[in-house]
Formats: structure tokens, sequence, C-alpha cells
């Protein structure tokens, strides 16, 4: 089953896609923000061009486990997503995951121009691994 990994951030959303067998969560692009209805549209292209039976959002939640502010245009955001395509959308904490992309991009000698451009995404393959992780070991 193809899964996709959302990063939503104020000016980009990065993505991610699992494979078909859910284990491996790949790096995939990043979708600069133009507006809801459009950027609702872009998300809904992807899944049909790549046959997606699932979204995951990552959703950042305080250090404490509550929902800021940041959180809470993430849970609109997945509210009209969840209205706009008809396949599950699911939320996972997102807690550190730009910062760890960051950090995987810095130790590959990523120069600072070209990392902006793969942050969000990465940060997408990092949600997206996180849930699919959990989910394997729960099924285990």
């Amino acid at each position: 089953m193809a899964i996709l990994g959302l990063d939503y951030g104020e000016k980009r959303i990065g993505v991610a896609l699992a494979n078909g067998e859910g284990f491996l969560a790949i790096p995939m692009t990043v979708i600069e923000r133009t507006g809801e209805k459009a950027d609702l549209d872009k998300v809904l292209a992807l899944t049909e061009e790549y046959g997606v039976e699932q979204i995951v959002v990552g959703l950042p939640r305080s250090l404490d486990g509550s929902i800021g502010r940041q959180a809470e245009e993430v849970l609109a955001f997945t509210t009209a997503l969840s209205q706009h395509i008809k396949i599950p959308v699911d939320t996972w904490d997102e807690r550190f995951s730009t910062v760890e992309a960051e950090s995987l991009l810095l130790d590959a000698g990523m120069k600072r121009e070209k990392r902006k451009g793969h942050r969000d995404a990465m940060a997408a393959a990092i949600i997206l691994q996180g849930y699919l992780d959990n989910k394997k070991a729960t099924q285990d």
C-alpha cells in the first residue's frame, strides 16, 4: 500500500512516499504553498499519480505534548484534506523532524542553499518512517 507523508509548513509542504510494501519512506518533493485549494489539489494529484491509499501528516506538538498554534493549523489542513480526498488521513507526532532532517543533510555535506529545498521533503520522510516503524512494531 502506497502511503504519502506530509510535513505541512507555512511556506512549503514536504512530501515523502512509502513504497508499496510500506517499509521505507523516501523523500519526494516540496510543494510551494500558494493557497489552500491549490495546495489540496496538488496533494490530490500526487495521490492519484502514485496510487496512494493513505496520507500521514506530521503534527507539531509542543514538547509537553500539547497542541499549539502551528498544530492547530495542521489540524485544520488535515480536516480540509480529509474532505477533499477520499482516502484515510492520519496525523503523526513530528517533534524534532525538521531538526533531524537538517542534521542529516548537514552530515551529508549539503550546502545551505540546497538544504532549504530538501529539508521539508526529508522531514516528511522522517515523519512517515516513524509512522511506518510504529505500525510495523504494533503488528508484530
